[in-house]
């Protein structure tokens, strides 16, 4: 069974940036998007940042757009999430997940309840 191990999460100070990382120990399906989430203690996971299969078409939540960059190494079974402008609400937990979503929809694509395969996460601290 794949496995997911995100890497990359620190305390930076806001404006600044930071690469996180997702691993995959194996390929995943070629019919899979890849997805960053990001979830604040006591609060349900966001969607913030998808690919899809064939790195055709990507989606961003509103509060992230133009600042983050969903990207992946095919060759290496990495996906990458960079972190620009950082804001202290941008704190949280994030992970990255992998499957099929019923549909394309931005909204499917960036809900928690279209994957099941995830990773442990990494913390992401942003102070002023």
């Amino acid at each position: 069974q794949v496995q997911l191990v995100e890497s990359g999460g620190a305390s930076v100070q806001s404006g600044g940036s930071l690469r996180l990382s997702c691993e995959a120990s194996q390929p995943t399906s070629t019919s899979s998007w890849m997805v960053w989430f990001r979830r604040v203690s006591g609060k349900q996971r966001e969607g913030v940042a998808a690919l899809s299969p064939g790195n055709t078409i990507t989606y961003y939540s509103d509060s992230v757009k133009d600042r983050f960059t969903i990207l992946r190494d095919k060759d290496k079974n990495i996906l990458y999430l960079q972190l620009n402008s950082l804001k202290p609400e941008d704190t949280a937990m994030y992970y990255c997940a992998a499957g099929v979503p019923a549909d394309w929809s931005r909204a499917t694509v960036l809900s928690e309840r279209s994957y099941h395969l995830w990773g442990q996460g990494t913390q992401v601290t942003v102070s002023t």
